[in-house]
């Protein structure tokens, strides 16, 4: 089956579970397409390059997808049609550490939020990359719990207003692409929903890399991030990353003042 053709995308979701409950909007939507896209095109390579490129078949019966609660848990689970755990807050790593050792062939995924993965399940991520743990983990990063009303995560930017700062974020946010790094992980790469080709094709190296892949989709939160701080649309939260996402390589070359309010993507690890 051709790969990217709307039949071959439909074999992977529960078309049940549609439409998806993200609010109009919601980056959380092109990135369940690009994890999609992703697992179509490794299932399906598109001849012998992609092929030599990715040398990991599997298929969807062989994954199984674990979440936590948050808006980034409603990625996989119910849309996915696969084997999906939707556990308890801030432990899917520890439940897909579970999975894992007790069947090492399948090819175990975490879908998460910021606040699910890296606040209070923070503690399950570091000691993940750590060990090094054969497992992707993807983290739809957009800098707040917006389905528990917009209070601030450990990613939410310095200054960034939201329902509990009002103010402005007084605390220096986690660069969590920087943190897993130096966790030991040994694939990490960030970019945000805006960079869809470069998302998919990074989401295909993380699946098929042998340890612990890190992959952090920044994605846009119009509802409770965007009109608490005037970016009140969806084009404008995309335009935004356009705006002030930078690669590494041009970020090695700027003073420490010009990246202040930039977002640095690309593959931190490899």
């Amino acid at each position: 089956m051709k790969p990217g053709t709307t039949a071959s995308i439909m074999r992977l979701i529960r078309t049940e579970s549609f439409p998806t409950p993200f609010c109009p909007g919601c980056g959380h939507g092109i990135l369940m397409g690009a994890i999609l896209r992703a697992i179509d095109e490794l299932i399906s390579p598109a001849g012998d390059a992609e092929r030599a490129l990715y040398p990991t078949p599997f298929g969807m019966e062989d994954m199984v997808f674990v979440s936590g609660i948050g808006c980034g848990g409603w990625i996989p689970s119910p849309h996915f049609a696969a084997d999906t755990l939707h556990v308890t807050h801030g432990r899917p790593v520890a439940f897909a550490t579970g999975v894992k050792l007790y069947n090492p062939e399948l090819k175990v995924v975490v879908i998460g939020g910021d606040g699910d993965i890296a606040s209070i399940g923070g503690n399950h991520l570091i000691h993940g990359a750590r060990r090094n743990l054969d497992m992707t983990v993807i983290c739809a990063n957009n800098g707040i719990y917006g389905m528990t009303g917009g209070q601030v995560t450990p990613t939410t930017p310095r200054g960034a207003r939201t329902v509990t700062t009002p103010q402005g974020n007084p605390d220096r946010p986690f660069d969590l692409s920087r943190l897993v790094t130096a966790a030991g992980a040994s694939y990490v790469a960030r970019y945000s929903v805006f960079h869809v080709r470069q998302l998919i094709r990074t989401i295909k190296t993380a699946l098929t890399h042998p340890g612990f892949a890190f992959v952090e989709a920044i994605s846009g939160c119009p509802v409770q991030y965007g009109r608490r701080n005037a970016i009140d649309t969806p084009v404008e939260m995309l335009r935004y990353y356009q705006d002030h996402c930078i690669s590494i390589a041009r970020a090695r070359v700027l003073p420490p003042e010009e990246l202040e309010d930039k977002i640095v993507v690309g593959e931190f690890v490899r």
